[in-house]
């Protein structure tokens, strides 16, 4: 019985089979590596991937294809709202000191879905994920170009990040009305020290009003925290390095 996509979970389902060969050979998937797919979907990836792994971890929040998928031997299926799942416990559970997340993310949710893995980044190898080209160009972007964001720097401080395939409408089932990309996500080796937490209310507060200088906005947090040191706040937020961020909450 054929599966009809379901809005409510963002489902888009990859058909196009030069576009899974291209993905799958960026993934690289070994024998020894432990992966985990978020979203198989209707398995166009996960065949191929399973087909070189031999075994293969899937977090599927869909129950009907999460019955399809257990009827895979080779497949342990984890019938969840990825947001829920907690990738430090799963590494445990499945002795694994590291992660591959590779998945096809519901558009809607991508955003989120990012910074959840962000908490549990210590346990990952890699990540490549298929994701709205323009969510993609704002992760890569470099600074005073205008997809730099906040999550360009949310995410750099952390992963170096590279473009690598991109995706048309017609490559799914049914299409986007966007075109998509897949990105490689590596965590930084010796990642600075920071209060992430800290971080990401800096940089909320930065962007908050990205055409203003920073004065009206950064400025003002600085101020209440009686920042004593130096931090040039003539300038708009996309105009600041993730470098001097970095620095910056360090300093705090």
């Amino acid at each position: 019985m054929k599966h009809i996509a379901r809005k409510r979970f963002g489902q888009h389902f990859l058909t196009d089979g030069a576009i899974i060969e291209s993905i799958v050979s960026a993934i690289d998937p070994r024998p020894d590596d432990t992966m985990v797919e978020i979203g198989p979907g209707l398995a166009a990836l996960t065949q191929p991937l399973v087909e070189r792994l031999g075994r293969l971890n899937v977090i599927e929040l869909d129950r009907d294809l999460a019955v399809r998928l257990r009827a895979h031997a080779q497949l342990n299926v984890i019938e969840s709202d990825v947001l829920r799942v907690d990738f430090t416990q799963l590494a445990a559970d499945l002795k694994a000191p590291k992660l591959r997340v590779v998945g096809n993310l519901p558009y809607n949710i991508s955003s989120p879905i990012l910074f959840h893995l962000l908490e549990h980044v210590a346990v990952v190898q890699d990540q490549h994920f298929m994701l709205q080209k323009e969510v993609i160009d704002r992760m890569v972007a470099k600074p005073s170009t205008s997809d730099y964001s906040r999550l360009s720097v949310m995410l750099q401080w952390r992963y170096d990040m590279q473009d690598v395939l991109f995706v048309p409408p017609e490559s799914f089932d049914p299409p986007p009305r966007v075109d998509s990309a897949v990105v490689r996500m590596v965590p930084l080796a010796e990642p600075p020290q920071i209060d992430v937490k800290l971080m990401e209310d800096m940089v909320k507060v930065a962007f908050s009003q990205r055409r203003k200088l920073l004065r009206h906005t950064l400025g003002r947090w600085l101020e209440a925290r009686n920042f004593a040191g130096h931090f040039d706040v003539q300038r708009r937020a996309e105009e600041v390095p993730v470098a001097q961020y970095v620095a910056l909450v360090q300093s705090l």
